[in-house]
């Protein structure tokens, strides 16, 4: 099964020279296009926000960027790809095998939300556990080993849960595999998803190893996630900070109305209580609105006039 490489700037629209903020801007504007709850044609939508997602994921993190940069420089070296010496062993932890056709995978998995690709180089999980066994398990001759992998979680699904459909494929068999996966309601960040018994099998008759899902919240246009608070910024005029305003603010269950009170100031956080994501215990965390003062870049000569005249008022 071959690893096919897929380039991350392309799929942003970005240049390979983007600053962060360049990044940033495209992926909002491609995942709010590609959202599947805005898009009318949702199977497509639902497979490039997760393309999106899977490469501003990696272009986001100046490590994971590094990484990628050095990748794409070697990729199509003759004799395949080899890993540049500060890679530090086996990419992802999975094992593979680099030649001629770009690399081979030991297991195929499907419906995770990341390729193959993204799982060989920049997976938190592992396609095999390193000593057939997980979470420091003493490896024994009998039990198989625990395959492991990542899946990319939307917060609607986190705050909702829900099903999704898993495949696997391993080398050397035809048979896909199809799992039902449930997503629980309040799935965090790192947490794993276990399927009893469904790694790879025991050998003289002892017990299959498990399946293991890592966690990966997708990233969202318009919030970030901080434990089980979501964090979303907002851009005012001066004077609207000034004199004070309403906002309509995105919430995961549709638009609410904010008042932002009269002499607001820049970094100041409004707090919406239980429109964040469920915790362990159930209990919804908050949704805080950050505001951000944007100061014009250009002035009209009526507006230089007008805030010179704030200035000589306040002796400026």
């Amino acid at each position: 099964m071959a690893v096919q490489f897929r380039d991350y700037y392309e799929t942003l629209g970005v240049s390979k020279t983007a600053t962060e903020d360049e990044i940033r801007s495209a992926f909002r504007k491609l995942a709010r296009k590609y959202h599947p709850d805005v898009a009318k044609d949702k199977k497509a939508a639902e497979e490039k926000f997760k393309q999106i997602n899977e490469a501003y994921e990696v272009l986001s993190d100046p490590e994971k960027r590094k990484k990628y940069d050095q990748l794409g420089a070697n990729w199509n070296q003759p004799g395949g790809f080899q890993p540049p010496p500060q890679w530090g062993g086996q990419p992802g932890g999975r094992s593979y095998q680099w030649g001629g056709d770009g690399g081979g995978v030991e297991f195929e998995f499907g419906g995770t939300g990341f390729s193959d690709f993204f799982e060989a180089f920049f997976g938190g999980g592992r396609g095999r556990s390193a000593f057939g066994g997980f979470g420091g398990r003493e490896a024994t001759a009998e039990r198989g080993a625990d395959v492991e992998a990542d899946i990319m979680v939307t917060l609607e699904e986190a705050l909702h849960g829900s099903t999704r459909t898993v495949s696997l494929r391993r080398a050397g068999s035809n048979k896909v595999e199809n799992y039902q996966v449930k997503i629980p309601r309040g799935v965090h960040e790192g947490q794993r998803i276990r399927l009893a018994g469904q790694g790879e099998a025991g050998a003289r008759g002892g017990k299959s190893g498990d399946l293991f899902l890592r966690v990966r919240l997708a990233k969202h246009p318009d919030f970030s996630v901080e434990g089980s608070d979501l964090i979303h910024e907002v851009k005012i005029a001066p004077w609207q900070a000034a004199l004070g305003t309403e906002l309509k603010v995105p919430t995961l269950e549709g638009n609410v109305r904010l008042k932002i009170p009269p002499g607001t100031q820049g970094g100041q956080r409004f707090r919406l209580r239980e429109q964040g994501l469920p915790s362990i215990s159930g209990k919804r965390g908050d949704l805080y609105v950050v505001v951000q003062i944007n100061i014009p870049k250009k002035l009209s000569e009526r507006e230089r006039e007008i805030w010179s005249q704030l200035a000589k008022l306040h002796g400026s």
